[in-house]
């Protein structure tokens, strides 16, 4: 008889439940090797224009994960994106001098198809937040650091889209979410 020790047998139990759930990968390809549901229809996304730099970052962002190395696919879907950071000052000193920052990211974005109606798709929301130190430093690297931040947060927010929009297709694929 085999003894298990009691935390490998709590281990073990613990993953029986994931056994019939049917997790698969979102982005899972098909039996042929082919790009499943979800990557086929990110490719069919374009990303509308959107405003200051913080924008643009995160349009490139989404573009990179959207067409991935596959290029552009015929577009069939406009992604609209309102993305706006805001900013808190943390760390405060007793002088009233804030010594960091927490920068939130939001976006609020919808998913329409291009046809003559405009059909509402999906929509939803993303959040990221990172902080700012801004205490005794030199103006060009807060600049650097603010710009890093922003790539930061832009990529995070990306990601959130990214994979909601995968779900989605996914779902609407008969697949489900796993």
């Amino acid at each position: 008889m085999i003894r298990l020790p009691r935390r490998g047998l709590l281990g073990v139990l613990g993953l029986v439940p994931l056994a019939g759930c049917g997790f698969q990968p979102v982005y899972r390809r098909t039996a042929s090797g082919n790009p499943g549901p979800a990557a086929r229809e990110l490719t069919t996304i374009d990303v509308v224009l959107i405003p200051d730099r913080p924008g643009q970052l995160l349009r490139q962002a989404l573009q990179q994960r959207l067409y991935g190395a596959s290029g552009e696919g015929t577009a069939q879907y406009d992604l609209g994106v309102f993305y706006w950071i805001a900013g808190e000052g943390i760390a405060v000193l007793p002088d009233t001098t804030s010594t960091a920052t927490r920068l939130i990211a939001r976006a609020n974005w919808t998913l329409t198809a291009r046809d003559p109606g405009r059909t509402h798709v999906t929509d939803g929301s993303a959040r990221a937040m990172e902080t700012i130190n801004i205490y005794n430093t030199q103006y060009f690297a807060a600049d650097l650091e603010a710009e890093q931040v922003n790539a930061r947060l832009a990529d995070q927010v990306a990601d959130q889209i990214t994979l909601r929009l995968a779900m989605f297709f996914r779902a609407r694929a008969g697949l489900g979410t796993g």
